[in-house]
């Protein structure tokens, strides 16, 4: 057998194994992805319709969406460290601008905990799209929340800064946020309107913080501190998942329950019937 023979089947039985493996990622994609580092509930992948759940060392690529469920929570990693957090009932889209890396993440609905690393002290120039706002940020950690209807933004900033511009009124108005900074960005409403609560942020990270801890604690009960709950692991579509914008179903009803419970001991048992009945 030559040696192109063997080389053309060696590339076709490559490309068979990656067909049969839409989750595996590609090797040499992990410098523009980002990698799983925690993932606790409901956490997939929009392809094709589909959701695919996400596992810990799992790469999402560019122009893919991260959904989590009512439960589900992940940490990311990026190549150059920097790190995100998803929360419950997010949507988020990773590097929709292939032309450009900086446009790191775009989220309609939910919330993220961003920390963008500097490049050898220097400045590593990141945004974030919203509906109504684009954050453009350089070395910082802030939280982004978007409410249900996608009509406004909060930027809450915790260390650095970030220039917060309109995205649906685009004036040139741009406001400069510092650690304690938090600015609500609204639909109809120009920026330069936009109060700066000063401290805000405190609340922000106390929420995202008892978010991130209340989900690892629920699913971790629910598993008995084993696997993630999710069926299917390692690149299966879930069941009943074929439309990214389904919400979750409901917490079973069944089995187990999600939170411990707090009532008290059993109600006694009935006395016992009179005599001659």
């Amino acid at each position: 057998m030559s040696l192109r023979l063997c080389l053309l089947i060696a590339l076709a039985s490559s490309l068979a194994a990656a067909q049969s493996f839409p989750g595996l990622p590609a090797a040499a994609s992990a410098a523009d992805s980002a990698r799983v580092l925690v993932s606790s509930g409901r956490v997939s992948v929009a392809r094709s319709g589909e959701l695919w759940v996400l596992n810990p060392g799992d790469l999402v690529k560019p122009s893919q969406e991260i959904v989590t469920g009512v439960d589900g929570y992940a940490v990311f990693e990026l190549s150059d460290g920097s790190r995100f957090e998803v929360f419950p009932n997010s949507h988020v889209l990773f590097r929709s601008n292939r032309g450009n890396w900086s446009d790191v993440l775009d989220i309609w609905v939910g919330r993220l905990k961003v920390h963008i690393e500097k490049i050898m002290g220097k400045p590593n120039p990141n945004r974030i799209h919203t509906p109504t706002a684009v954050i453009s940020v350089r070395g910082t950690t802030f939280l982004v929340e978007v409410d249900e209807d996608s009509e406004s933004t909060t930027v809450s900033v915790e260390e650095g800064a970030v220039v917060v511009e309109h995205r649906l009124l685009p004036n040139g108005k741009q406001r400069v946020l510092g650690p304690g900074d938090e600015l609500r960005v609204d639909k109809d409403e120009p920026i330069a309107r936009a109060r700066i609560d000063r401290g805000g942020v405190l609340r922000a990270s106390f929420r995202a913080l008892s978010d991130a801890l209340y989900t690892i604690a629920v699913n971790a009960s629910r598993t008995g501190g084993g696997a993630s709950p999710i069926p299917g692991g390692g690149g299966s579509p879930l069941p009943g998942d074929k439309d990214p914008s389904s919400p979750a179903p409901p917490p079973p009803s069944g089995g187990g329950s999600t939170v411990p419970s707090t009532g008290g001991a059993p109600p006694p048992p009935p006395p016992p019937p009179p005599p001659g009945v």
